[in-house]
């Protein structure tokens, strides 16, 4: 049997997933240990996939046997900064008996999966290459210093690329052969890995104003070598940018304008500074790029009312004490400084001049991402989800179509696209009786967990102005207090509901649903037919089917696509592919496709106790469900803002270290640059080292 490799810098089961402490304290203000905010008595999907599944998966699969991928290139701190892949170290944990032939696998997903491992590097598969594309720090504006760790700037850092990089978008630069503009997302600060002796009782403003300018958003021009995948950032490019918490950003919508969102230094209620914790994203047809903003409350003290608390604000100081230093951030002495903030984020990259815009149409609450398909006719159809234990996930239908071209004309009525339309919520029914979902596992009479759903219209937006579709609440309200508005329609409680993303090849829509540690316990929600298990620690997809598959249909179908966890768990399901064949998983969380129709999955907070990773897994064909891991992080990261690109691979290397009890004067990691020098988050580019395209 084969034995799970023990959590690193935290006792098992003492956090959420494979999350440390730190993280749960920088990233999200320790959500996971605050009271539910949805206290609503709507149902609640969960509690219950994983168990049937388990009696499903025991009758398609007779004998579930270890995992053991064969040797995977890795890079360690000593072999920093060209981070090229090295040997393979040894045999591990894989797919089948050990043995798997390179050569097979679904379209795209023909390499040797890498094990799962505690290393403290990137590990590719063998005959893979990577290098560092850009680490925080690197200057990347016109006049921005070098970085140098003892003597960091506010100045400086809003010239240079900021920290924990999440989502990743490269996007054509017509006219420059063999360049492509880069955008990545900056979530959070870990002050405690940036600053030598920082104090986290007594911050100081140089300290936390560096903190505001490594938030936001950075654009950045890369060029290719050639003959390989390796990109190298062109620093001081004309169309180079920084946002960081201080820039200006318009407030469009129905929310904007309205009393809710007025300030004492702003009154007009449409002008914004800065944004806040950019999770994922996504790239539009139009040309620009799409930001949620996730756990906006933990920068915000002083909460008291019940909207506060809906929102997971707290009512006394913030880790950062922020607070302290700028008044928008006390909500006792500006209350409505924290609803300008939860909103998706669009910024034109190609302009780096424009205003950014938060649309508040797609609704405030923690957005993990906002990811983008057409309907038929053109109208741009936007899914997002809200990370949080209990809450929903939501669908934007635009009512304006998209107009082609590059003409000013043409891009002006392009960014206007999301502030007219309906946003909806999701609902979803199970088809079995109620008395057979008992949340033990039971299968229903039928056989397996499947149904039906359907979306829910929240706030409709005209040029002749906004309807509220919700009783009780007005326009502006449900795009302030949108989480109340799904409260009051019923939308199904899902377990933290994170990227969302439709298949460019078949259309299906899906979910990652990271974990949920609550469910079932006390007096909150229980289980229904539209999925999970009870204690669920490893998350789960879910594949919907919109009706007719046409994006702005008001129905779908919906079923289990895969359960997370060891596969040698009978709770753990794969789509039907034999579970001796595919790799551990635990914890999806940014997803994306290739051009073969694979999804990609990157992991948040492994419960299996090795380090994160990126997957691929196939949607279609005789090997649906066939997955693969292609890479490993280092000691304490995440993998986040997958890209695939047919030669080349992107991850955000996100807040490497990040483990209980570290600082810069005792660092858990010293990637990417190896001893001696401070651990920096990072974005990594991996490619086969022959040429050739990924997988194949």
């Amino acid at each position: 049997m084969r034995k799970l490799l023990p959590l690193i810098g935290t006792p098992s089961g003492s956090h959420p997933g494979g999350r440390s402490a730190m993280t749960c304290r920088f990233r999200c203000g320790d959500a996971c240990f605050h009271e539910v905010p949805n206290t609503s008595s709507n149902e609640y999907v969960g509690d219950v996939i994983a168990g049937a599944l388990s009696r499903r998966s025991m009758m398609r699969a007779a004998a579930v046997v270890t995992v053991t991928a064969a040797g995977a290139g890795a890079v360690g701190v000593a072999g920093a900064p060209s981070a090229q892949a090295a040997p393979a170290a040894g045999r591990g944990h894989g797919a089948g008996h050990g043995k798997p032939s390179k050569a097979k696998g679904a379209r795209g997903l023909r390499f040797t999966p890498v094990a799962p491992n505690t290393k403290d590097a990137v590990t590719v598969p063998e005959g893979y290459r990577q290098d560092v594309v850009i680490r925080w720090g690197e200057p990347i504006l016109r006049g921005a210093p070098a970085f140098d760790p003892e003597r960091q700037t506010a100045r400086a850092q809003a010239g240079q690329f900021g920290y924990n990089n999440d989502f990743l978008a490269l996007l054509p630069l017509r006219g420059e052969r063999g360049r492509q503009l880069l955008v990545a997302n900056h979530e959070y600060t870990d002050e405690v890995l940036m600053f030598r002796g920082y104090d986290p009782e007594n911050p100081t403003r140089e300290q936390v104003e560096i903190a505001w300018a490594a938030h936001g958003l950075s654009v950045v021009a890369v060029e290719e070598e050639r003959g390989s995948g390796r990109l190298s950032p062109v620093s001081r490019h004309h169309l180079n940018r920084r946002v960081t918490a201080t820039t200006e950003f318009r407030l469009t919508g129905p929310a904007a304008g309205s009393d809710l969102v007025k300030t004492s230094v702003d009154r007009t209620g449409r002008k914004v500074l800065g944004t806040l914790n950019n999770c994922s994203g996504g790239t539009t047809p139009w040309g620009t790029t799409l930001h949620g903003e996730e756990n906006f409350n933990q920068y915000f003290a002083n909460g008291s009312r019940a909207t506060d608390k809906r929102y997971g604000v707290g009512t006394g100081t913030t880790e950062r004490k922020w607070e302290r230093f700028d008044k928008r951030f006390d909500i006792a002495r500006e209350p409505n400084e924290v609803h300008r903030f939860g909103y998706v984020v669009e910024l034109d990259p190609y302009d780096p001049d424009s205003t950014p815009r938060k649309h508040t149409l797609l609704g405030r609450f923690k957005h993990e991402a906002a990811t983008v398909r057409l309907t038929h006719d053109g109208r741009p159809v936007v899914y997002t989800g809200d990370d949080e234990r209990f809450d929903y996930f939501y669908k934007f239908v635009g009512s304006k179509r998209m107009r082609h071209g590059n003409s000013r004309w043409a891009r002006e009525h392009n960014l206007s696209l999301l502030d007219e339309g309906t946003l909806y919520v999701a609902k979803l029914s199970g088809d079995s009786p109620a008395m057979e979902i008992d949340g033990t596992g039971t299968l229903p009479s039928d056989g397996e967990f499947d149904g039906s759903g359907r979306w829910i219209p929240l706030v409709t937006a005209t040029e002749d102005g906004a309807v509220s579709h919700v009783e009780g609440m007005t326009a502006e309200e449900v795009c302030v207090f949108t989480r109340l508005a799904g409260d009051k329609v019923g939308a199904t409680k899902m377990d933290r509901p994170e990227d969302i993303e439709p298949s460019p090849k078949t259309g299906k829509v899906y979910v990652a649903l990271t974990n949920n540690s609550k469910r079932g316990v006390d007096s909150n929600a229980k289980a229904d037919e539209a999925n999970p298990r009870h204690a669920n620690k490893h998350g789960h997809v879910l594949e919907l089917t919109e009706r007719w598959n046409r994006a702005d249909a008001t129905s779908f179908a919906w079923s289990l696509f895969l359960v997370a966890g060891d596969p040698e768990d009978p709770a753990t399901y794969f789509a039907g592919f034999p579970k001796d064949r595919v790799s551990p998983i635990s914890c999806p969380d940014n997803v994306a496709f290739d051009d073969h129709g694979n999804l990609w999955l990157s992991t948040d907070g492994n419960a299996l106790g090795s380090h994160d990773g990126l997957f691929g897994v196939a949607t279609q064909g005789d090997r649906r469900g066939e997955l693969k891991q292609f890479l490993t992080v280092p000691t304490g990261a995440e993998t986040c803002g997958p890209l695939i690109q047919d030669r080349r691979v992107l991850v955000a290397v996100q807040h490497p270290g990040e483990v209980d009890g570290a600082t810069v004067e005792k660092p858990a990691s010293t990637w990417p640059d190896g001893p001696g020098t401070m651990v920096r988050p990072a974005v990594v580019a991996v490619w086969r080292a022959d040429g050739r395209d990924i997988g194949v």
